[in-house]
């Protein structure tokens, strides 16, 4: 088994942000992620969200869907009401063979807590993980039915964000409960990246690799910007072009046999970071990284 080298849209076009990209159009983005080198991409705002039209679109771009993001709400909804609420999204990465979904928990406000320091996210009590743990769990069980694994997405701004609170989640939630490993949210969190991956590298399931430039990182911590405010100071980056030991992770997973998908994301203002010359560098990086790393890599479509 291989693993693969997919993209994230964000590259070109930031949904939390139409106006970061918004212009761009999707054809510009499939034609630049498949000359990049990609195998894949994950869902953007611009993608169709009928299999019978994405399907045909990616196929003339010579691409895979690799899996797409879903604003979760189960800390606010019962495991019905969510587990309905996601079927068409679930569904649809399914037609299009998906093995994960990205799936971050955005109850009590995700989106307007990405635009407010971070320090006013919100916060479970302590008391709550063992209930909350069970409930995530009950709806990992009916997306694993369904046949579309739950990667959980931490994610800063949100009520898992530090490495504490994924330590809290997995300890509390059963194995089909997956990890999306996050490096560049880890590391915003206050988080050590290489630790997390060895505490939990057994429930990853999914990858986003995300490097991050140190000063502005520092001066987000310091001044306690948002996690918007952090991405238009420059905060993020791919692979290589930043502070993060991207080798020594990739040994790691290399080591536990990790065959799903390396995932280059990092958010961007395209008018400053140049897309194609972003998602070429993330991609030559990260495939030199991986192969050093002595991780096989399936190659992408000709």
């Amino acid at each position: 088994m291989a693993a693969a080298i997919g993209i994230n849209p964000i590259t070109w076009t930031n949904d939390d942000m139409p106006e970061l990209g918004g212009d761009i159009p999707l054809e510009t983005c499939l034609a630049e992620t498949h000359l990049a080198g990609y195998a894949g991409t994950e869902l953007g705002g611009k993608f169709p969200r009928h299999s019978a039209e994405l399907g045909p679109l990616l196929a003339a771009h010579h691409l895979r869907l690799v899996s797409g993001w879903y604003d979760g709400r189960i800390l606010d909804r019962a495991v019905d009401e969510e587990f309905a609420a996601i079927t068409p999204h679930l569904t649809l990465l399914r037609d299009l063979g998906c093995k994960v979904v990205v799936y971050a928990d955005t109850s009590r406000g995700r989106h307007d807590g990405i635009f407010q320091p971070v320090s006013q996210r919100p916060r479970l009590d302590d008391g709550d993980w063992a209930s909350y743990g069970r409930k995530l769990t009950a709806l990992a069980d009916r997306f694993a039915e369904f046949g579309v694994r739950m990667a959980f997405h931490h994610h800063v701004g949100t009520i898992v964000q530090t490495d504490q609170e994924v330590d809290r989640m997995l300890r509390n939630s059963g194995d089909s409960v997956g990890l999306l490993y996050d490096t560049g949210h880890c590391l915003f969190a206050g988080g050590d990246p290489a630790a997390l991956l060895r505490r939990h590298i057994g429930r990853v399931v999914h990858v986003h690799c995300k490097d991050v430039r140190r000063e502005v990182l520092d001066r987000a911590l310091a001044s306690d910007l948002s996690f918007m405010d952090a991405v238009l100071q420059g905060i993020f980056t791919v692979p290589g072009d930043g502070c993060i030991d991207f080798p020594s992770l990739l040994r790691d997973l290399q080591a536990h046999g990790y065959a799903g998908w390396l995932v280059v994301e990092a958010e961007q203002d395209p008018r400053i970071a140049h897309p194609l010359t972003y998602a070429r560098m993330g991609y030559d990086n990260l495939l030199a990284m991986a192969r050093a790393a002595g991780l096989a890599v399936a190659a992408a479509q000709p």
